[in-house]
């Protein structure tokens, strides 16, 4: 199938020749006179029009041949959304992206999903111009490539860091990809390294991107210890207690990046840092996308002219996001806070010579499974929640790992003792980054919505109302929350 003729020609004529970042990793420019592939934002002079083949991903140009542009280096583009039509595509792509595929096989992936592994390579192709396998190895690539690019790292930890377990592979792989030796990319680049000595990476999105909005949120919502949120920051301590590390995430004033500083890590868990910034600050939303669903909605349509950047702020991890929810039940969110903050004192492990804006670790499922929780002041329900939510975590019954379908997760959620269904929605908005979910049970959005006709919307009418506005309804969420404060006061 010739995965150009999905794709529309004249739009993409037009973003690439405007140089439009909103188009960013939407599609991929392959240039047959040069053998590269390229950003529709690179800033070479544009090739004739004869030579031009658009695909849809990164790794549908690097099956046909081509190489990723040393200028525009595609590595930086954000993820495109375009298959979330298609669910069970979207569900694997979050695994691939995750590691999946570095030791499982595709079938393996494809039975995760519920399908047969034709199945889900018939659909990869269609979809996405590249088999999973193939999408897994330009993964890699770029992240490699990232990494050579931008930071000091020993050759051997890139190969690491991009899940290649053999440098010989490695070498290889690179070699086919990008037709040069690592070494030979590395001594074209002169990276900068962090104040401490550490590492620093570039991630891109497609504009806009209110930073400044989604601080804000986030430090309402810190946790004390862990977290520190400025107005123009965010940092984190991460890593084990062994060998706690620190990270801090600015915007480039200049380009649609932020800025990751991470401190001395292991190379293997760079990936998954990265996921998680990049869910964090949802970098790979497309707005384009959301706006259109959105827009026909008066009030939506307001919102998003006063807040055109909004984009959901994730959590760092899941289970931190749903505990912190329970928290949060039927009490302000200054309130939530500070039943954190005696959560992460009393439970979190202390990391000795770390600052103490950053000396702690948020507590284990398995430490809070059988915490006595009442003696911080939580109502002896919600402790019971709380105990419950951490053994289902150690257990395994339930997880916040990708791939998963809002509705299963949702399920498993509402299982537990304590966890209705707002809870259920708000853990998987923010811990698991879905864009489709919907705490129509929040008192907010109710009242939000039925402030024309001078009454709170029943949580069946919220529902109903949401249904347009589909699978962006989690976009929806925080421009109601938003602007809440016009109509009922401030956002919970």
């Amino acid at each position: 199938m010739d995965t150009a003729l999905a794709l529309d020609t004249a739009a993409c004529d037009r973003a690439r020749l405007a140089r439009d970042a909103r188009f960013d990793g939407v599609f991929f420019t392959a240039v047959r006179s040069t053998g590269i592939y390229c950003r529709p934002v690179c800033p070479a002079p544009p090739p004739k029009p004869r030579n031009i083949t658009y695909y849809p991903t990164a790794a549908a140009a690097a099956s046909a041949g081509y190489r990723p542009c040393l200028r525009c280096r595609p590595e930086l583009a954000p993820l495109a959304q375009q298959a979330l039509a298609g669910q069970a595509v979207q569900r694997a792509l979050a695994l691939i992206h995750a590691g999946f595929l570095q030791d499982q096989p595709v079938a393996a992936l494809a039975g995760k999903i519920g399908l047969s592994a034709r199945q889900l390579q018939r659909l990869f192709v269609e979809r996405l111009g590249a088999t999973p396998g193939q999408i897994h190895a330009t993964h890699r690539l770029l992240l490699a490539k990232q990494l050579l690019t931008e930071t000091t790292l020993p050759v051997t930890d890139v190969a690491l860091a991009a899940g290649y377990n053999s440098l010989r592979r490695f070498n290889t792989a690179f070699l086919q990809g990008c037709g040069m030796a690592p070494t030979v990319l590395r001594r074209q680049h002169h990276p900068l390294a962090a104040d401490d000595g550490g590492l620093v990476l570039r991630l891109g999105y497609r504009p806009p991107l209110d930073f400044p909005r989604m601080l804000a949120f986030l430090r309402k919502r810190s946790l004390p210890g862990i977290e520190l949120i400025g107005e123009d920051s965010y940092q984190r301590v991460l890593g084990t207690a062994e060998r706690p590390t620190l990270l801090r995430v600015t915007a480039d004033p200049k380009r649609p990046e932020l800025r990751l500083q991470l401190g001395a890590v292991d190379p293997r868990l760079i990936p998954d840092i990265v996921r998680r910034v990049r869910r964090v600050f949802d970098l790979d939303a497309d707005l384009q996308q959301v706006h259109a669903a959105l827009g026909d909605e008066p009030l939506l349509g307001r919102g998003i002219d006063e807040r055109p950047g909004l984009r959901v702020p994730g959590g760092w991890d899941g289970f931190e996001v749903g505990v912190r929810a329970v928290l949060g039940q039927q009490v302000s969110v200054a309130a939530a806070t500070t039943f954190a903050r005696r959560l992460v004192d009393a439970y979190g492990a202390h990391l000795p010579g770390m600052p103490s804006e950053f000396d702690r670790q948020f507590p284990a499922p398995d430490v809070l499974a059988e915490a006595p929780l009442e003696s911080i002041g939580l109502p002896r329900s919600r402790a019971a929640t709380v105990r419950a939510l951490a053994a289902a975590c150690a257990s395994g019954q339930l997880d916040f790992g990708p791939g998963q379908a809002l509705e299963d997760f949702v399920a498993r959620c509402v299982a537990l003792p304590g966890i209705g269904p707002w809870t259920a929605q708000y853990i998987a908005l923010r811990g698991l980054g879905q864009p489709d979910a919907f705490p129509a049970g929040d008192l907010v959005l109710q009242q939000v919505l039925g402030h024309a006709q001078g009454q709170r919307l029943s949580e069946r009418a919220t529902e109903a109302r949401s249904q347009s506005w589909r699978p962006w309804r989690a976009y929806a969420v925080l421009h109601l929350w938003h602007l809440s404060g016009t109509f009922v006061g401030e956002p919970s």
